[in-house]
């Protein structure tokens, strides 16, 4: 997979991708992380990327020719199988979505910032738009961040364990169970016996009952 993210601020980005498991897949190829400054496709003298709305109003907007020169350069080198924006009033990002998006081979993720981009470039280029929750950031690039190690995470051999990812809260629409590692008992408190007994089958049993009596419990929505 590679991973193409158009930003202001590129420098915010970088840690993210310095460390952990991102930072593996990265080194083991299993991805190719790509940062772009949007203000290395503007003109002038200034890297102007942004100027003031028409209509008036509060906040500056990204404009759409250094935004479109971006993609267009891309675009000329590959193929990409989603331009993704990163906008508070897009589709909240889910477990669904993140496994969808895991499945591309070339993504553009574009990140917003100020009020946002000019509107042409949504209609013209954006082919998805994802938010990561009802709240807003100062720009895009936390939330591309998120994306990307949510999708990341998902590649075939990423995880030392590629069976981790199958059993992680939302994948079959439920919250994980609880789980438990040693001491098996602690100033008192223990862990169940039924994880002790080796009797896997009936493991496995308590482990679903569980995780639907978490969810009946925090997040219902999940169950209609």
């Amino acid at each position: 997979m590679r991973i193409d993210i158009i930003t202001v601020l590129p420098e915010l980005l970088k840690s993210p991708f310095e460390a952990s498991i991102l930072k593996r897949a990265i080194e083991k190829n299993l991805v190719e992380v790509h940062l772009h400054n949007l203000r290395d496709y503007s003109s002038g003298n200034y890297k102007q990327v942004d100027d003031y709305q028409f209509g008036g109003g509060a906040g500056m907007v990204l404009m759409v020719e250094p935004i479109d020169k971006c993609i267009s350069q891309l675009k000329s080198e590959r193929d990409y199988d989603e331009v993704i924006y990163m906008t508070p009033d897009g589709d909240t990002l889910n477990q669904g979505t993140s496994n969808e998006i895991s499945l591309k081979k070339n993504l553009i993720i574009l990140c917003g910032h100020y009020k946002g981009v000019d509107q042409r470039v949504r209609d013209l280029f954006v082919t998805r738009e994802i938010s990561i929750g009802d709240y807003v950031l100062s720009g895009g690039e936390l939330a591309a961040a998120v994306l990307c190690d949510a999708i990341i995470r998902l590649l075939p051999g990423v995880l030392n364990d590629e069976t981790s990812a199958l059993t992680d809260t939302f994948q079959d629409n439920l919250l994980a169970p609880p789980v438990y590692t040693r001491p098996s008992n602690y100033k008192g408190t223990k862990v169940p016996d039924i994880l002790l007994s080796g009797d896997f089958p009936k493991i496995e049993k308590w482990r679903e009952e569980k995780a639907l009596e978490r969810t009946q419990e925090k997040r219902p929505d999940l169950l209609k």
